[in-house]
């Protein structure tokens, strides 16, 4: 069988006869590019902006500190959970920076909250867009970028206030500079993207990292340099990764321990014990969690499912993101099979193995994290899976010619929509036609292409067509009706029903706290207006009212800030007005001591139905 012309990327014989290498410049821009990337950008606007307030405050652990960075400098630098800096979330703060900075500009309301969250999106499909151009034209940069937007835990993350959503962004930062850096051998280019990544650590820190292994990888293969500059250039970025990560770790633990919040989450109040704990070896390995913010305790693995390779696949994860998953893994096989004695520096080639590289990694460690793991994690899968299918999906089509890449290609196709078939009967009241239009055609398109009746003049367009409805018409319904929905809690889920998985599915229900609780807040003037143990209430209160609340013990009362003896001291020099009942998490650290002496000293009175301490006022 002769070789696939210039014109398919994907050479299906052992000896090629293209003597020329696929390292030419980027395609030029055909006519109809312009439109379509402005359509796609547009669509994926009105896709993340269209009713963004909808969700209100969304998770009140991060709304609650990012309403704290609008009030106060230092929260702001340190991520705290009020502006009275009592103690930080359990995360860097790069994504809250900018939340509070939006809210500090436009005042702080759930749009300016949540704005950033939207644009981090739009810009994400540009960049995947444009990353996977700059190798494989336009025709896959294009649906690289359509197929994140339609990803249904993307619409979910990208309108809500999760760090998720700049993590991914960074990501996308980090992918497209590693493209450009492996184009001419750039060390300039990859120390770009290191520090890209630096910041991915100061927004979600060591899940940023998964992404490393693929970037180092296509970079030793593909550069055109000697090995020993590639591997130079892999360490300068390397470098660049620790001082872009490392310099608030620096900063922040070496700030005196008094002026500054407790580090939530962390077991000795640093910002290293953090990263290397709580939201380290104990996310991979398990084990107690400290804090659990913004998504429950540590060590449970019930949020995401049981562990193995098919927890991608489950209840959870599944309609997150695995709708393209099936494709994503036949086209990287195939593509990476039919491109094996390519040039070294074959782009093709090169794009599979940087988003092939992303997905294959991030997927397995999430699959077998014995830690917490949530659903919503799967986002930094999206541009992953979308890259790779886009890839190896165009080139397949190009070489349609030749059956083996028109059998790969075909159950490319019938996977996807026998995938769809399937999640989409888990619930059979949403749509119940829509599983059948789309395996209907993914039978119809499947068969065609793998016969060649898409060759016929006049047939290409109808079972492309067919195709596209097959792979991306589920996906894409069910990412508008995630899109179209509010959202809230700690764990929110993708889907046409608002529905939070897990414990503190109904936190920061600000319309809960009554008017008279508001204005008794309101009305206090010490550094707190009232405290709560755990975030769950604190966090309501103080989004309510816009004061500063206490939240003892942080996430779930479990850290160590602040001990009875300072929490005694706060109260004596008339830092803290009132203890409100009815926080979580009473059980945990200090924060049932505390909860005892307040209760054996104070006068009880009730606010607006709620039981409350006033600890200006002794008992009896």
């Amino acid at each position: 069988m002769s070789t696939v012309t210039a014109e398919s990327a994907v050479p299906v014989t052992d000896t090629p006869t293209d003597p020329r290498p696929s390292t030419a410049s980027a395609p030029r821009h055909p006519r109809w590019e312009l439109p379509a990337a402005i359509a796609l950008l547009v669509a994926t606007a009105v896709l993340y902006l269209w009713d963004l307030s909808a969700s209100g405050m969304g998770n009140s652990f991060y709304a609650a500190a990012a309403q704290a960075g609008t009030q106060d400098w230092k929260a702001l630098f340190f991520g705290s959970l009020d502006a009275g800096n009592l103690i930080t979330v359990d995360k860097p703060p790069a994504a809250l920076w900018l939340m509070a900075l939006s809210g500090r500009v436009l005042g702080f309301s759930s749009f300016s909250m949540l704005l950033p969250q939207a644009l981090a999106g739009i810009g994400s499909v540009w960049l995947l867009y444009r990353a996977v151009r700059r190798w494989s034209g336009p025709g896959a940069g294009l649906p690289a970028g359509a197929a994140l937007a339609a990803t249904p835990v993307a619409a979910l993350m990208f309108k809500f206030n999760n760090p998720d959503a700049l993590l991914v962004l960074l990501l996308a930062v980090g992918a497209y500079c590693t493209v450009r850096a492996a184009e001419k051998a750039s060390a300039t280019w990859l120390v770009l993207a290191g520090t890209a990544i630096g910041f991915g650590f100061l927004t979600k820190m060591l899940q940023a990292f998964l992404v490393l292994p693929a970037f180092v990888l296509v970079y030793l293969v593909v550069a055109p340099t000697s090995p020993l500059r590639r591997a130079l250039h892999v360490l300068a970025a390397g470098v660049a990764v620790v001082v872009a990560a490392g310099w608030y770790v620096v900063v922040a633990d070496l700030w005196p321990a008094a002026s500054r919040p407790y580090i939530g989450g962390s077991t000795d109040n640093t910002v290293l014990d953090l990263a290397l704990g709580y939201n380290g070896l104990s996310r991979i390995f398990g084990g107690d969690g400290n804090g659990g913010g913004g998504g429950g305790g540590g060590g449970n693995t019930g949020f995401g499912g049981e562990t193995g390779l098919s927890r991608m696949f489950g209840a959870a994860f599944g309609p997150e993101v695995s709708w393209l998953l099936p494709a994503a893994l036949v086209g990287l096989v195939a593509g990476l099979w039919f491109t094996r004695r390519a040039p070294r520096t074959d782009r093709t080639r090169a794009g599979l193995l940087l988003w092939g590289g992303w997905t294959v990694v991030t997927a397995l460690v999430f699959s077998y994290m014995q830690g917490t793991v949530h659903p919503y994690y799967a986002i930094a899968l999206a541009p992953g899976i979308a890259g790779v299918v886009a890839i190896s999906g165009r080139e397949l089509w190009r070489g349609r010619g030749h059956l083996p890449a028109r059998i790969a290609l075909a159950s490319m196709v019938a996977l996807t929509a026998g995938w769809a078939f399937v999640m989409l009967g888990w619930d059979g009241t949403w749509l119940p036609w829509l599983r059948w239009v789309v395996a209907v055609a993914g039978v119809l398109a499947a068969a065609a292409i793998a016969t060649g009746v898409h060759l016929l003049r006049g047939a290409a367009v109808p079972v492309a067509v067919l195709a596209l409805v097959a792979c991306l018409g589920a996906t894409s319904a069910y990412t508008v009706a995630t899109a179209a929905t509010a959202h809230s809690g700690s764990i929110p889920l993708s889907g046409p029903v608002s529905q939070s998985g897990g414990m503190g599915g109904g936190m920061g229900d600000t319309g809960s706290v009554s008017a008279e609780l508001v204005a008794a807040l309101r009305a206090t003037t010490g550094r707190w207006a009232a405290a709560s143990t755990g975030s769950q209430g604190a966090a309501s209160l103080q989004l309510a009212s816009g004061r500063p609340v206490m939240a003892i013990g942080g996430f779930n009362g479990g850290d160590p800030a602040p001990t009875l003896a300072q929490f005694q001291a706060y109260v004596e020099s008339g830092q803290v007005r009132y203890y409100v009942e009815g926080g979580r998490g009473g059980g945990f650290g200090g924060g049932s001591q505390i909860a005892t002496w307040v209760q054996e000293n104070f006068a009880q009175v009730t606010i607006g139905g709620q039981t409350v301490y006033d600890l200006a006022v002794g008992a009896g």
